[in-house]
Formats: structure tokens, sequence, C-alpha cells
């Protein structure tokens, strides 16, 4: 253990006591998580979590061939055991840039302006602006 712990202290005095020496600078490093991006991961969590039983029980809810009552139990048990956050529809398709949660292009996952941005100064592979 002591062997080890010499090692490390060898290797903390060679490396230089100024990040900014080895060319990496500290940075400001904008990160867009607010109270609609975690919002959104736990129902994300959530759904992914219920979506078997959710199934199960929905799939009961709307069968036609079942007595009614079998269908007001699972009515019954989807309204107590399950949230209501865990519904597909509640999940918003949000920018992974920005958080943005209109105007995302599905495809990338990001919103639109990121999007326009990325295509005019050529970083995305394979897409450019439409030319008339």
């Amino acid at each position: 253990m002591a062997a080890l712990k010499g090692c490390v202290s060898a290797i903390c005095n060679i490396l230089p006591k100024n990040i900014n020496s080895l060319g990496y600078s500290l940075q400001q490093v904008r990160n867009f998580v607010g109270c609609r991006v975690l919002r959104d991961r736990k129902r994300r969590r959530w759904a992914k979590q219920y979506a078997e039983e959710r199934l199960r029980l929905v799939a009961l809810k709307r069968n036609n061939i079942l007595p009614k009552e079998i269908i007001e139990l699972a009515g019954q048990q989807i309204d107590e055991t399950i949230p209501r956050q865990t519904a597909l529809r509640q999940l918003t398709p949000r920018c992974v840039v920005t958080s943005r949660g209109r105007g995302t292009v599905l495809r990338w996952r990001i919103s639109r302006f990121i999007f326009r941005d990325l295509v005019d100064y050529n970083k995305m592979a394979g897409v450019q602006r439409a030319i008339w």
C-alpha cells in the first residue's frame, strides 16, 4: 500500500501544477440542465420502469371480449398503482444541447436552431442546406 502511495505521489510531482501550461484551459462549459430536463429524465425513468405492467393493464382495459368487471378492475389498478407520468405521451422530445422542448428535429434529437447552425458550417456529415 505504501508503494502505491509513493507511486501516485511521484506521478503527481511530475505533472505541472498549472493545468493551463499543458495546453488545456479551464473553459466554462454551458450546462442547460434545468427543472424541465430533470422532470423529463424522471418521466423517462418511470416510463421504462412501469412499461410492461402498464402495457398489460391497458391491453386488459381496451379489450372488448372480457367481462365489464375485469375491465373496470384493470382501470382501477392503472389509476391506483401506476403514476400518470409514465404515459408515453407525457415524454417530450427535447434537444440534447439546449433542452428546448419545441422545434426538435427528431432524427438527430437537436433543436432546429442548433441543426441549422451545424449544417451551415458543415459540421453534420451527409446533410446540406437546400439550394434552389
